[in-house]
């Protein structure tokens, strides 16, 4: 058996525009500051120590207000923009035919996953679709790996697995679950650490089959 794991934002989908606009609307709404640029939000999200709501409205931690009216407004507009990158349909198609087992492990939400993934037509070639909602620590600590390998009844002996992702704590989460990992630079981040670097999502083909 074979299993390979995907990040979500920025490794199968462009999802910045959504999530930048929804910043900016909590940014206008409560604070009324300037909007931040797709570049500086995309940024943030995938560095691997960070305050987020310091970064993106100036407080310690996420208001409740903030929380709240975000996760109201994002649940409409998550679906406006997102688009697969190119290569990535294919390249699932051809996993799905050549009987590879795909999940989805995301710090986004399960919930907003779930519409992005059925928006683009993909979530049913997922056997497990998770988000940080589901864990207690989200990546890159492996519990999200851990609970993907788990449902497959995993065995490192016999059975291999990758996680595919854009930023160093996807390729942390595969370090700690004790996984290869294969870093996508096509994502939203030009530079991680990595097992394998991958520059096209076909170049997964390669390596899986």
């Amino acid at each position: 058996m074979k299993v390979v794991i995907f990040d979500m934002d920025g490794t199968l989908l462009d999802s910045k525009k959504d999530i930048t606009i929804s910043v900016n609307y909590i940014r206008k709404l409560h604070y009324s500051l300037p909007p931040l640029s797709e570049e500086f939000i995309v940024e943030a999200i995938n560095m691997e120590v960070r305050n987020l709501p310091f970064l993106f409205y100036g407080t310690e931690v996420y208001q409740e207000k903030d929380r709240d009216v975000f996760e109201i407004h994002y649940a409409m507009q998550c679906t406006q923009n997102p688009y697969l990158y190119d290569g990535v349909l294919d390249t699932l198609q051809k996993l799905v035919a050549s009987g590879i087992k795909m999940s989805v492990a995301t710090n986004a939400p399960t919930p907003f996953a779930l519409r992005m993934l059925e928006h683009l037509k993909v979530a049913d070639m997922f056997d497990v679709i998770i988000g940080a909602d589901k864990v207690k620590v989200s990546k890159p600590n492996p519990e999200m790996i851990d609970r993907i390998l788990n449902y497959y009844n995993f065995d490192k002996k016999i059975h291999k697995a990758w996680v595919v992702g854009d930023s160093s704590k996807d390729m942390l989460s595969a370090k700690n679950a004790g996984i290869d990992s294969m870093f996508a630079t096509w994502g939203f981040s030009p530079n991680g650490k990595y097992d394998k670097l991958i520059h096209m999502p076909k170049e997964i083909l390669d390596i899986v089959l």
